[in-house]
């Protein structure tokens, strides 16, 4: 007699147990090993615009086209370097103390043009600068 009756749709099991423990283990060596620091970001002062009339003061327009060429109150300079450039404009000031550089640069011109008449003017110990723009329809 054989006592002992097998049934024969035995499903497997599957112990969870053993596949939580390994979880557990993971999930504590994740938040043990994460650094939770932020990053600080770069903070920026970003300028202001006004719509001001520029002073009465005595100026200097200096255009520059979208070519890089500049014109200094309407007569063409032949700046080869910063520093012809900044001649041209210390040969204008010259006897105008407190004088203003007013630069009309085209939209087209590159920042570098823009860059090298700032530096101009700069050597040319201009110290106040003003730059002309349109205003928008």
């Amino acid at each position: 007699m054989n006592f002992h009756h097998r049934r024969a749709n035995d499903a497997p099991e599957i112990n969870l147990i053993p596949l939580i423990d390994v979880l557990l283990v993971i999930l504590i060596f994740l938040a043990a090993s994460t650094s939770f620091t932020r990053h600080r970001q770069l903070q920026v002062v970003l300028p202001q615009a006004q719509a001001e009339a520029p002073d009465a003061s005595p100026f200097l327009e200096l255009a520059i086209s979208r070519d890089g060429l500049y014109a200094l109150d309407g007569h063409y300079i032949d700046a080869a370097d910063d520093a012809a450039l900044a001649d041209g404009l210390r040969q204008a000031a010259t006897g105008k103390p407190d004088i203003a550089l007013r630069i009309d640069a085209d939209g087209q011109a590159s920042h570098a043009a823009v860059v090298r008449a700032l530096e101009a003017a700069r050597l040319a110990r201009i110290g106040k600068v003003h730059f002309l723009t349109q205003a928008r329809p």
